[in-house]
């Protein structure tokens, strides 16, 4: 006789019915019986190492297809291991489900609130409470990560799993969002007397750069992008690249002349505008946001209005009596061709002595990798280097997990990030220290077949803290390490690797792209370690 269909299986049916197509995880006994039920149903399941790899690497799968996905983990336990990567896709407003087992049972080992520890890290938690209500709370927890763009924790107590589920029911389709009047006037007027407008976009931005891009043209702005943004004006003639502490010096000496800014999709925050440095004081700074909460919570703004960037943006354009020139000269266009690039900018090579000078090393890069690449970064002192000295393509192909500054999300965004874009070559750009937190999921590349390049920068130390208190004179010592041979650990997992300490070295990369690429690539890059690269430079002059 078949066994009876249980909750479990149910939320898990469910959650595929509703548009969940990949699920990312680590089995235990409390979701396994969901997980399977997603697979049966469709769903693709991607095994991590880690549950915190797991929770990063839906989150940059989230972010890079543009669709909702999952994460499914043990009660507890797997829980609390996913909860930096949750935090992270949280603060960054990733449409996620976290499918999750709990025990409710105060005396289990295995117990802990888990809906505070969810509403803590900025994510909302739903409890299936009963086999009459479980498919309409799994319909909920997507509607909501999708509609709203919400980390949404779906616990799924013990208790309840195992119950007979209700009859299976069609799974309804979220309403259509109401056709909003956007009241674009006061920003069209603003822009008519702007003479030097720049605009900033930001995450909620990425998919409207027709829309401001042709608003640019009207009033004469300029273009520029938050860090998550990063490549969305590529191949314009005004694009500035990233605003902030990432900015070139051409963008750092223009977007402070504006005598207008717009935040398109953008907090506006320290990082974006370098501690407010980048605004002048008699700027007029406008945001847009399709959250009124949004508005003015980084830094006052003159006004803010409050709809979807796109439409704003096309109901600006309309009101735009005129074409006007702006801030868009043929001096600075000549300046952007000249200088937008990181690469662009001369410096003195520090390298020597069996180390490579980061930005020699990845100019180098840059020139090897073709170009239909997705990078991901992880967080240290050496992050500025990749994230500005390789060019991506466009918005699809730079993915940076950076909301909450973690260590060692580096690896598991490349690898959600490749399974998004599996037309792309992935490449992972980590740190010593973030590369030892998630060597784990070396393991996940190799059984994927992921043709991917993990290049790690290897100061032998948490670069940051040694470069922050070193010059007031601190003791070190907990902060520095031995050399890693991380070719060696590449290889233990599977991997090709080769150690970088010149740019002579680099041959074996034209090597790897010019063969099979029948494993992936790890990149053991000895780097030099004297001085502080130069967005650390800056975010310590803001603190």
């Amino acid at each position: 006789m078949t066994a009876p269909r249980t909750v479990a299986q149910a939320v898990g049916e469910t959650l595929v019915r509703c548009g969940v197509d990949t699920v990312f995880g680590v089995v235990g006994s409390g979701n396994f019986v969901a997980t399977n039920a997603m697979v049966a149903a469709g769903a693709r399941y991607v095994a991590a190492r880690h549950e915190g790899g797991a929770a990063t690497m839906a989150d940059a799968f989230a972010r890079m297809s543009g669709r909702p996905a999952a994460v499914s983990l043990h009660q507890g336990c797997g829980f609390t291991n996913a909860l930096t990567g949750i935090t992270e896709a949280a603060k960054s407003r990733t449409p996620l489900v976290v499918l999750t087992a709990e025990t409710t049972n105060r005396r289990s080992n295995f117990f802990v609130d888990q809906p505070a520890l969810a509403e803590a890290v900025g994510a909302v938690s739903v409890r299936v409470t009963s086999a009459a209500t479980a498919e309409r709370y799994a319909q909920v927890a997507v509607e909501t990560a999708r509609e709203q763009r919400r980390v949404v924790v779906l616990n799924l107590p013990l208790e309840v799993q195992a119950q007979p589920a209700a009859e299976p029911s069609a799974a309804q389709p979220p309403p259509a969002p109401d056709a909003a009047q956007v009241d674009a006037g006061r920003l069209a007027e603003a822009l008519r007397r702007a003479r030097r407008p720049v605009f900033v976009a930001g995450r909620g931005a990425r998919a409207a750069r027709t829309e401001l891009e042709s608003l640019a043209d009207r009033c004469g702005a300029l273009l520029a992008t938050s860090a998550v943004a990063r490549g969305l004006f590529r191949g314009s003639p005004w694009d500035l690249d990233v605003s902030g502490g990432f900015a070139t010096p051409l963008a750092a000496e223009l977007i402070p002349g504006a005598d207008l800014i717009v935040g398109w999709g953008c907090q506006l925050n320290m990082w974006t505008m370098r501690h407010g440095r980048l605004i002048a004081d008699d700027a007029v700074v406008v945001q847009v946001d399709d959250e009124a909460d949004a508005i003015g919570a980084q830094r006052d703004v003159a006004f803010g209005v409050v709809g979807d960037v796109r439409a704003v943006a096309a109901a600006a354009a309309e009101l735009q009596e005129a074409t006007a020139t702006g801030y868009r000269t043929a001096e600075i266009r000549n300046a952007i061709a000249a200088r937008r690039r990181w690469r662009d900018e001369p410096y003195d090579d520090a390298g020597g002595a069996g180390l490579i000078d980061p930005r020699t090393l990845t100019i180098g890069l840059d020139d090897l990798l073709p170009a239909e690449r997705i990078v991901a970064v992880d967080s240290g002192n050496f992050m500025g280097y990749p994230s500005m000295f390789l060019d991506v393509p466009d918005q699809h192909g730079f993915c940076f997990t950076q909301a909450f500054q973690s260590v060692g999300l580096g690896l598991a965004t490349a690898i959600g990030a490749a399974l998004a874009r599996p037309d792309r070559l992935p490449v992972a750009a980590l740190g010593d220290g973030g590369a030892l937190m998630g060597a784990s999921e070396l393991e996940t590349v190799v059984r994927l077949g992921l043709p991917m390049v993990v290049v790690v920068y290897d100061d032998a130390a948490y670069g940051a803290e040694v470069h922050h208190f070193g010059p007031d004179g601190h003791p070190l010592q907990t902060v520095r390490f031995p050399e890693t041979d991380f070719a060696a650990i590449g290889r233990g997992f599977g991997f090709d690797a080769l150690t970088v300490r010149e740019s002579a070295d680099l041959a074996g990369v034209a090597t790897w792209l010019a063969g099979p690429r029948a494993s992936p690539l790890l990149v053991d890059a000895k780097v030099t370690r004297g001085e502080p690269s130069w967005w650390l430079e800056e975010a310590f002059r803001g603190h």
